[in-house]
């Protein structure tokens, strides 16, 4: 197992250790070491009586509840309306333009329309971020939705089987691969638009203090807030990967056996 552990990371210490010396040797205001990033982060958001400090708690906590929240309505929307419109032949066709049009527009450009429609605060970055993810789950949803076997679909129709005990016990699970791939990208997506949505209009969360030591020069602060970023953005992905090898096991399974 430490072998294996080795052979995976053994490249992070080595970039890290480059970074240090080149840091070092340049001393580039811009480029701060990683020693000063990590010795930067643990003062920002780790020094705290409780471990996590005030400025953490008070910036950290409201942006993760509102990607979490802001994702859960996406996968509900996105979810619900793809399998409705994947099986439901004169709806897509209606709505089906819409759908093209929607998620041609880049969700940054939505940012000042939902300052101008909702009021400043959380409403807009949830706006922001539904607006941004909902299009790779919808669409996964609908293709999903489109591509399971018809014949069983029909033969529980004809047996009676009810259309919800369908709906859950058929059409949701053979659809289930492609949602979650399209769940897997909504979810850095979904960080990519918290912090946009956080660097405008926002007086909280992890955007706001990017922006912030922005406005500071505060170059260690910067990079301590990507640091931050990208550690909340492996654990949410693992933690979906985990989910989602627990969801599927059913799907390896039968191309196993097949």
């Amino acid at each position: 197992m430490i072998l294996t552990l080795v052979k995976r990371l053994w490249l992070i210490p080595v970039v890290l250790g480059g970074w240090e010396l080149l840091a070092i040797s340049l001393e580039n205001p811009y480029l701060p070491a990683p020693s000063v990033i990590v010795t930067r982060t643990y003062e920002m958001w780790f020094s705290g009586p409780y471990i996590l400090t005030e400025e953490a708690v008070d910036n950290f906590v409201p942006s993760l509840v509102r990607v979490v929240g802001a994702w859960s309505l996406a996968v509900v929307v996105g979810v619900a309306l793809g399998v409705a419109l994947g099986r439901i032949s004169w709806l897509a066709d209606f709505v089906q333009p819409l759908v093209e049009f929607g998620r041609a527009v880049p969700p940054p450009v939505m940012l000042p329309v939902f300052l101008v429609l909702f009021q400043m605060g959380t409403q807009v970055q949830v706006a922001t971020i539904v607006f941004g993810i909902v299009w790779p789950i919808l669409l996964n949803s609908i293709d999903g939705a489109r591509s399971l076997d018809h014949l069983k679909v029909d033969t529980a129709a004809v047996f009676g089987v009810p259309a919800p005990l369908r709906l859950f016990r058929i059409i949701l699970p053979a659809a289930a691969p492609k949602i979650f791939a399209g769940l897997r990208l909504s979810v850095s997506l979904a960080l990519i638009l918290m912090v946009i949505s956080e660097l405008k209009g926002s007086t909280e969360g992890i955007g706001y203090l990017l922006s912030l030591a922005n406005s500071n020069a505060d170059m260690p602060a910067i990079w301590s807030g990507v640091l931050v970023l990208g550690v909340l953005g492996f654990v949410l992905n693992s933690l979906f990967l985990m989910v989602e090898r627990r969801v599927l096991s059913w799907h390896r399974d039968a191309h196993r056996l097949a």
